[in-house]
């Protein structure tokens, strides 16, 4: 299989993950007769200082000619003046707006020899496989926005709004997926007091009643917050609102002792999709090849997977990761001494 692969690896550690990803993509390319081209391009803060905006246009159309899009993490203390006009984070915005990506799949299982590195106590973590999808073009994040003064003082304004159609799409696909699993759909809203979410659940409602193979459970979002510490194990496709998604995401990659152990996906209705790991730039770390590469590697087999359809592709880099993790090794985060390169280094070899 021949596939074009736009890499955008970023600001911070984006570039040093994001490298060994590649190198992954290419053993596998090696291993099972492939032929994957690779073509990097800037995105984020280092977009910023060369071009003065977060993505290019041309860019953006190099991605929509792409296969599948690979991105690092964007941002750092350089561009981190919430006032400015011109911020990494508008990137991602754009690039998801332009490749009309509306589904954010975030899975988390904790690999057993891993429950240390959780907080919670282990017999919370047994059994917990979860997928997270999070919807990714309506909400707060892109919403009207306006800043006025006053009589009474400064007025910010945030708009949250929903049309039925971005609903019924992710949730749609909340249901095709939880089919292939354990068959249940857990709805996360705040229906008791927003509009936008009575309309989230009545949307919900009726695609559940189209699919009575599957469960449907709806939850507000304070009580899944607190059933994903409290009882992780009892979920299996949980589907949410993007502000919503985006907090109960992070909080739920405590599960799997370090957020640079989970991936991520962002997928359409037939464009190209866009993998990352969930964690930040974190530029505290950056260019001492310290941080954890899991998290983009399995971003890569996801890639595999909802992009290019290769299965067995995606089931081996899974399998070498947690060979790798069961065989001990383990970096900074997870309490290790292995370097970003020594990390991927035991997953190669494992392939």
């Amino acid at each position: 299989m021949k596939a074009k692969i736009i890499t955008l690896p970023g600001d911070g550690i984006g570039p040093e993950v994001t490298g060994e990803a590649v190198r992954v993509l290419q053993t596998i390319a090696q291993q099972f007769g492939h032929e994957f081209t690779f073509t990097e391009r800037l995105m984020g803060g280092c977009s910023i200082d060369r071009y003065g905006v977060a993505l290019t246009d041309e860019t953006l159309a190099d991605c929509k000619g792409s296969d599948a899009v690979l991105l690092g993490a964007v941002g750092g203390p350089k561009w981190d003046d919430p006032m400015a006009k011109v911020r990494p984070e508008q990137g991602i915005l754009a690039l998801r707006k332009g490749l009309r990506v509306f589904a954010n799949l975030r899975p988390v299982k904790p690999h057993p020899a891993l429950f240390d590195a959780s907080p919670l106590k282990p017999e919370r973590l047994a059994g917990v496989d979860v997928l997270v999808l999070r919807e990714l073009t309506g909400g707060l994040y892109f919403g009207l926005k306006s800043r006025e003064q006053t009589a009474s003082g400064v007025r910010a304004v945030d708009t949250l709004e929903y049309y039925d159609y971005e609903i019924q799409r992710v949730v749609e696909l909340a249901f095709r997926l939880a089919a292939g699993r354990r068959g249940k759909v857990t709805s996360v809203d705040k229906a008791n007091i927003l509009e936008s979410s009575r309309l989230w659940r009545q949307t919900a409602a009726a695609i559940g009643a189209a699919h009575p193979e599957v469960a449907l459970e709806h939850m507000l979002v304070d009580t899944a917050s607190m059933r994903l510490i409290a009882s992780p194990a009892s979920f299996d496709v949980l589907v949410t609102e993007n502000m919503f998604g985006d907090i109960l995401t992070d909080e739920a990659s405590v599960l799997a002792g370090s957020m640079g152990m989970l991936p991520s996906a962002s997928l359409g209705s037939g464009g190209p999709g866009v993998y990352e790991p969930i964690h930040g730039s974190a530029p505290d770390i950056a260019g001492k090849g310290i941080a954890n590469p899991v998290g983009a590697i399995l971003s890569a087999a996801l890639l595999l997977r909802h992009s290019l359809r290769l299965e067995r592709e995606a089931v081996a880099i899974e399998a070498a990761v947690d060979a790798a993790i069961a065989g001990g090794c383990r970096t900074a985060d997870l309490g290790g001494k292995l370097t970003t390169r020594q990390m991927a280094d035991e997953i190669i070899s494992r392939l």
